[in-house]
């Protein structure tokens, strides 16, 4: 037996909610396995921001060497041609020339 109590009714809920609570529990798994693939991206992303970090550390401690070590044989070439004939200072060139040549090769091969 039913009592209404102030305007109360009740209703029991139509056989459609298992559908629905089905339903909800596909899209839940389907939205979960979006979040793995998701979560998959972001760590592989982090990885490679880690790799290229690492790349751009290493590319910049080789060009400081270099800068370095051509600053100073510039200096020395400098030097040299201040205190020389100009005979030397085709010297110097052609020492110039070849040591940019052996520096690309080592960088090339490297």
């Amino acid at each position: 037996m039913r009592r209404n109590h102030a305007g109360y009714s009740y209703e029991p809920l139509p056989q459609r909610s298992n559908e629905i609570e089905d339903e909800n529990d596909k899209l839940t798994e389907e939205l979960r396995d979006k979040v793995n693939v998701l979560k998959s991206l972001s760590i592989d992303i982090g990885n490679e921001v880690r790799y290229q970090d690492r790349l751009m550390n290493d590319i910049d401690d080789d060009l400081e060497r270099t800068g370095g070590f051509l600053g100073k044989t510039m200096n020395n070439v400098l030097k040299l041609s201040r205190n020389s004939h100009n005979c030397s200072i085709l010297h110097i060139v052609l020492f110039s020339v070849t040591l940019f040549f052996i520096l690309y090769i080592v960088l090339k091969f490297r």
